[in-house]
């Protein structure tokens, strides 16, 4: 897997952030994540390897989506379901209990947590899940 920033290989596939130019993992459109070749702005595919670039924002085979994280988060959000979908179990975990611990009371927080995080979600601010895959629409 290349940065799509700079083009240059990622050390491992668990790297979180190009050790080159230190922008973070499925940031950027400049090069093809796939094969790390130049991709022109707007194009919908590479030219060298045929991947689809999905708009310049790459989403691989099964990425998780967007609307099914936001609507988590809004319907059970308290709960941390949609930290659960993407990834993200510490944060799941701390609302679960702190919903659970306070027999509910604690659902008012939490509540208030996962619509912000359903915002968000559905506005693109958050938009990768906890691997750094890109989620898709």
């Amino acid at each position: 897997m290349f940065c799509k920033n700079c083009g240059q290989p990622y050390v491992t596939d668990q790297a979180v952030m190009c050790v080159k130019c230190g922008t973070q993992k499925g940031v950027g459109n400049n090069y093809c994540p796939n094969c790390g070749s130049p991709t022109p702005q707007g194009n919908q595919v590479c030219m060298n390897c045929g991947i689809a670039l999905n708009n310049g924002m790459y989403a691989p085979m099964g990425a998780k989506s967007k609307v099914a994280a936001g609507l988590f988060a809004f319907f059970l959000g308290c709960f941390g379901v949609h930290n659960f979908y993407l990834g993200y179990t510490g944060k799941a975990v701390a609302q679960l209990l702190i919903t659970l611990l306070t027999c509910g009371a604690g659902s008012v927080i939490t509540g208030i947590w996962a619509i912000v995080e359903g915002i968000l979600i559905l506005t693109g601010s958050i938009n990768t899940d906890a691997d750094g895959n890109m989620l898709k629409d």
